[in-house]
């Protein structure tokens, strides 16, 4: 038998640091009306990579630049 996840709406007001992060992604590569509309699980495989790389290459360059700061 397999486990659902829940299906809960998604909700762009209630979201946590990384849900926005990843938002914003998503809307920078034209998809966030479609992760509106149908949820985050309605992306293809392929999206969902895109967004995910995208996601570690930008916490790369914020961990990078945190640590410049720390080291000026």
């Amino acid at each position: 038998m397999s486990k659902k996840k829940n299906e809960e709406p998604f909700d762009p007001k209630n979201m946590k640091p990384e849900d926005k992060l990843k938002f914003e992604i998503a809307t920078e590569l034209g998809l966030d009306e479609k992760v509106i509309k149908s949820g985050w699980r309605s992306l293809t495989a392929k999206e969902s990579g895109r967004i995910g790389g995208l996601m570690t290459k930008r916490k790369r360059e914020m961990k990078k630049e945190a640590m410049e700061e720390t080291v000026s």
